[in-house]
């Protein structure tokens, strides 16, 4: 049996309810993290295989125990090439450098404006190349998520083809090399999920309000962890009120109870089996409605999103091709909603390649279409918790209920933390007063000798 070790916040057969998410953070601040997890725990569990989140922890002190324990780490990751992450970044390099079992790293990719300056370079240059190093050492190649990501990391010297190749987003591969797209009959009274970010451009975020109104029968479906809470527990508001973006209570999204937080992959991708269409500025929400077969339009904001609807052939429109007079139910009679299907098998088996390439056991090893799934039979026997709603939606013995358990949780949280940090100081005290004794002893000596 081999044991490898993820990075995930949490494991696809976890059952947390919405607030112990919350307060572990089990969706690493967006619950698209939770797609590609889905998807390289169904590819890479095979019969002789057991797959154990980390939980995001990164301690270069468990590197010991990591070796004694698991056989391999596989490290997906979204844009963990950015400023933000460095800290992170840096710590996976520590704990790396110390491991001695193979570190694959599925999926990387950079942070960066939506026409990057590459000759420029980044503050986090040495960072990246210091923590791509380490996982050399311990793998054959990494994977990233596009060409702008491969452009940088070979302007940082390292090899395309060799130390580095794309392979896109390990979610579009969760349900292997066969992808197609429902035919839909888009109408205004037609379902639709709707996704946005509050980071795309102001015409974008008008664009995407004005197409909800549209087609008022919309769901918005929300990913940051601060809407979890706000779904949750009706408060507090994301942000200062926006007349283009649902930021509070306020908004008739939430005020009618037409958000939807997931919890879990499956149900998410059942809410989505249901609707025409699903439009939006989220990568992961988009990529989720098309590996569920429905028509998805996505509208890119950045280089991470530019490169995978690129390499993907994702269905998008980009931010200058939308004007003030743009209507949706015009732009998708424009639109192929079939385009990501053309260059899926190409991908998928490029991906698998890049598997074999770093010896990783896989359900395609055999077949392109396999007999047995281990990961969906084990998914049978998990029951999952349906989507967060509203509180809008819920009674006030719920909304009380909620707050409780909330509240129960963060209190629990405090108090763990405050007795961790008694412990350290204890330990530091210690540590203190033997070196003062040490002092001591050794002024004593020396007063002694003379």
């Amino acid at each position: 049996m081999k044991n490898i070790l993820i990075r995930a916040g949490i494991s696809p057969f976890d059952t947390f309810n919405a607030a112990e998410m919350i307060v572990r953070n089990s969706i690493g601040g967006n619950v698209g993290n939770l797609v590609y997890a889905y998807s390289v725990f169904r590819t890479l569990m095979t019969e002789e295989t057991t797959i154990t989140p980390d939980y995001y922890r990164i301690n270069p002190a468990d590197a010991e125990q990591i070796n004694k324990t698991y056989d391999m780490y596989i490290i997906p990751l979204a844009d963990a090439f950015r400023e933000d992450f460095v800290p992170s970044l840096r710590k996976y390099t520590q704990l790396i450098k110390k491991l001695t079992i193979p570190v694959v790293v599925i999926g990387v990719g950079l942070r960066a404006p939506f026409e990057p300056k590459l000759n420029e370079g980044f503050p986090f240059d040495q960072d990246v190349k210091a923590f791509v190093s380490a996982v050399l050492e311990r793998s054959n190649m990494i994977g990233v998520r596009g060409e702008i990501t491969a452009k940088y990391l070979s302007r940082l010297g390292f090899r395309e083809g060799i130390d580095h190749t794309v392979i896109g987003c390990p979610s579009m591969y969760a349900f292997g090399r066969e992808l197609k797209i429902r035919e839909t009959h888009i109408t205004p009274g037609s379902m639709v999920t709707v996704n946005s970010s509050r980071l795309s451009p102001k015409h974008v975020l008008d664009f995407i309000t004005r197409s909800m109104k549209e087609f008022p029968n919309h769901y918005f479906i929300p990913q940051w962890r601060k809407e979890m809470i706000l779904t949750y527990a009706g408060a507090p508001a994301i942000a200062k009120p926006a007349d283009n973006y649902p930021v509070s209570m306020e908004d008739p999204a939430y005020q009618n109870d037409r958000v939807r937080f997931f919890l879990n992959v499956p149900t998410w991708l059942d809410f989505l089996r249901q609707a025409d269409l699903s439009f939006g500025a989220r990568l992961h929400g988009n990529i989720a409605a098309t590996i569920a077969g429905t028509p998805s339009l996505l509208l890119p904001k950045d280089a991470r999103m530019r490169e995978l609807a690129e390499y993907h052939q994702l269905t998008h429109v980009m931010a200058n091709e939308i004007t003030d007079q743009t209507k949706l139910s015009e732009l998708i009679e424009t639109l192929d909603f079939h385009q990501p299907e053309k260059r899926q098998a190409q991908n998928f088996d490029h991906f698998i390649s890049f598997l074999n390439q770093n010896q990783l056991d896989h359900i395609y090893q055999e077949k392109a279409i396999p007999d047995t799934v281990p990961f969906d039979e084990k998914l049978s026997n998990t029951k999952f918790l349906p989507p967060v709603t509203t509180v809008s939606g819920c009674s006030s013995t719920e909304t009380a209920k909620r707050w409780e358990a909330l509240m129960a949780l963060e209190n629990a949280k405090k108090e763990k933390t405050i007795k961790d940090l008694k412990k350290k100081v204890k330990k530091y005290q210690g540590t203190l007063n033997r070196k003062s004794v040490r002092i001591a002893l050794k002024t004593a000596n020396m007063l002694s000798v003379k």
